[in-house]
């Protein structure tokens, strides 16, 4: 059986996890899901200036009002459980758990606990962080040492 681990910022879509359950056709897939709430690390004007860039600028004004640290923990983990319901309904093998502390090293480390196969990197656009090459997916590149890919999250959850 093929491991991927999924790293998620927010509840899959079902398109996401169409998406990801049919990358790899018949083959069977067991994902193992990390969902990042929003922390500490999650730079506030990070996200406004990916806002405007978008077009957004109704939510870049409530990026003040988003719930961030141990008040992001609740809907983390209620988010995880929706996405590991959907797929598991897609017919997918899936477990999960949100990121406590650095996210790049739970991804290394859960990778290297599960032997995963290929990591996948499913967010919404970041902008500046794609642009200095600091988003998850770059730097997962350099630490993990499996195959990482990077896609986009198809519409707001």
């Amino acid at each position: 059986m093929f491991t991927s681990v999924l790293m998620i910022e927010k509840a899959l879509t079902s398109a996401d996890v169409e998406f990801v359950t049919t990358l790899h056709g018949e083959e069977q897939v067991r994902f193992q899901v990390l969902l990042q709430p929003r922390g500490d690390q999650a730079d506030r004007l990070l996200r406004a200036i990916d806002d405007i860039a978008l077009g957004e600028i109704d939510e870049a004004a409530r990026e003040g009002g988003t719930p961030e640290g141990e008040a992001a923990k609740g809907e983390g983990e209620q988010a995880l459980d929706v996405s590991l319901t959907a797929l598991r309904a897609a017919g997918a093998d899936a477990e999960g758990r949100l990121v406590e502390d650095h996210p790049l090293d739970a991804l290394k480390a859960l990778v290297a606990e599960t032997g995963a196969d290929e990591v996948i990197v499913l967010t919404d656009p970041h902008y500046v962080e794609e642009f200095f090459h600091r988003d998850w997916a770059s730097r997962a590149r350099h630490k993990v040492g499996v195959p990482v890919l990077k896609l986009f999250s198809h519409s707001k959850a």
